[in-house]
């Protein structure tokens, strides 16, 4: 890919929590792609961190955003709005389950956990894609790739009720692909293998999980931040003009295998 295909767009990255987010491997990548870039932070403890990882890239704007928080969402594409006037795509890596709710058996998870969840994980998508619909019109298109995990398909100890929000996750992204597609706005997700961040450290067994990639995936390996934002980076550019709807996993191939 071209250091330069996303040079002069306006992103906008939701769920970077440290340097082993995802997300902030996306961040990092679009800016060295000569994007301008907006970071969020969810509440104060996290704050400091994203505004630290920010000072790596090139006039950032930092801006809070809790997605359960319809007020603030709204604030945040005002300010996009008036600074950029335009947004060109937006990476949603928001999710979270209560510890109990992932280490309880499914089928205890309570209606309260289920429907947290389901909010931060999955609805907040579509929060943030009503949102941003306006502003990538306003460019002329926009690409919106979300984060996601086998999980959503597949059964994984300790995983639960994230695997169902997983689930709900990928089906809005076809259904936001077929209705943003004629404004010429894609939506795609990403489906990364096993990797410890933040998120992932909440899964107990996790580490099990990591080594059945590497005992079993045709790669005979993980894969890292950097492949799966390379991934997401060909989404959310010129290079994936005409890619929508879809889940592309990046996993070193587990998802293929039967045994």
């Amino acid at each position: 890919m071209s250091v330069s295909s996303l040079a002069g767009s306006v992103g906008l990255v939701i769920g970077v929590a440290n340097k082993r987010s995802i997300a902030w491997a996306i961040a990092r990548g679009a800016g060295a792609r000569q994007a301008r870039l907006v970071l969020t932070y969810q509440n104060d403890r996290l704050a400091e961190n994203v505004r630290e990882l920010a000072g790596q890239l090139t006039e950032p704007v930092v801006l809070p955003c809790d997605v359960t928080d319809d007020d603030q969402i709204d604030a945040l594409f005002a300010a996009i709005d008036e600074r950029f006037g335009r947004l060109d795509f937006l990476v949603h890596g928001a999710a979270y389950a209560d510890q109990d709710s992932l280490k309880r058996p499914y089928v205890e998870t309570t209606r309260e956990g289920f429907l947290k969840a389901l909010d931060i994980s999955a609805y907040s998508l579509v929060a943030l894609a009503r949102r941003a619909a306006p502003l990538m019109e306003k460019a002329g298109g926009g690409s919106i790739v979300t984060l996601s995990y086998l999980g959503s398909q597949r059964v994984f100890p300790n995983y639960n009720v994230m695997g169902v929000a997983k689930a709900a996750l990928e089906c809005s992204v076809r259904y936001l692909a077929s209705e943003l597609g004629p404004s010429n706005i894609r939506v795609n997700a990403v489906s990364a293998g096993p990797i410890k961040t933040l998120a992932a450290s909440g899964i107990a067994g996790f580490s099990s999980i990591l080594q059945t990639y590497r005992d079993r995936a045709p790669l005979r390996r993980t894969v890292d931040t950097d492949e799966v934002a390379d991934a997401a980076l060909f989404l959310l550019g010129p290079e994936g003009r005409a890619v929508t709807g879809e889940v592309l996993l990046v996993d070193g191939g587990y998802h293929i295998m039967g045994l």
